[in-house]
């Protein structure tokens, strides 16, 4: 039986949804200081990781629909959401269809506004390309820029790390995974009725979710925590460890203890 989730800990809940091509598996070091604290789970969203049996939809709607009844089956009625990158995207659907059940949410290197023409047409080259040569082709020189350049000697494990996951994740959910996230609509107005509070985590260095990106939406909700990290690409777990999650049990604490 595969392994489509981890749960850690106990108390007031957080919840961690991986990136595209990742797994529940990027955040194992990350969060293993917060297992004292709150109970963590960390969960594979479909086709990737351990969880790619039956899939037939990669929307950003279905992936919010799993974490939902994975969170019910888990006993989980309220928590905060921690969603990286592709993780975030989904995270966003889910408080647009399920924003009773967050406290709190966290977008790590990620965005509510929708892909751009160009970065759509990215979207469709990466389809055409994975089709015409495999996942392998496509994953390895993929992962190496995520991270700052600086960052990259020092962080060699990790990147190879990352390419493992990468390469094991099923051709169609690397396609339907980008089909989805070019297809996803402009979530900001989700932000902008945000009942409850909202983190973000961004890289100075990401070339995923460009400053300019990061400025647009970080001002919207109600009540947001901004967290720009210099020196940093688009993946603090790694590169900002110390930094990304303090600020994460900070803001966890600051909603749980009030």
């Amino acid at each position: 039986m595969a392994n489509t989730y981890t749960d850690h800990g106990s108390g007031d809940t957080l919840v961690f949804l991986h990136g595209f091509c990742e797994s529940k598996e990027v955040w194992a070091e990350f969060t293993k200081p917060l297992q004292h604290k709150f109970r963590i789970i960390a969960l594979d969203l479909p086709g990737f990781g351990e969880n790619t049996q039956n899939i037939s939809n990669y929307s950003m709607e279905s992936m919010a629909n799993y974490v939902k009844h994975k969170l019910e089956e888990l006993g989980v009625s309220r928590c905060i959401l921690v969603g990286h990158s592709m993780g975030g995207y989904a995270s966003m659907a889910f408080a647009e269809k399920y924003g009773g059940m967050l406290q709190g949410l966290c977008l790590f290197h990620s965005s509510a506004l929708p892909d751009t023409d160009e970065k759509q047409e990215q979207r469709d080259k990466s389809i055409e390309f994975v089709e015409r040569n495999g996942v392998i082709s496509f994953i390895n020189p993929f992962i190496e820029p995520l991270f700052f350049k600086g960052n990259r000697e020092r962080l060699q494990q990790e990147i190879e790390m990352m390419k493992e996951i990468g390469r094991a994740t099923p051709q169609e959910s690397v396609t339907g995974a980008l089909a989805a996230m070019r297809d996803r609509p402009d979530r900001s107005d989700v932000l902008r009725k945000a009942p409850f509070p909202v983190l973000f985590i961004f890289g100075k260095e990401d070339g995923a979710v460009p400053m300019e990106k990061a400025l647009e939406q970080c001002h919207l909700p109600g009540n947001s925590i901004v967290y720009f990290l210099e020196k940093t690409g688009h993946m603090g777990m790694f590169e900002r460890p110390y930094e990304t999650r303090k600020a994460v049990e900070t803001f966890a604490k600051t909603i749980f203890e009030s």
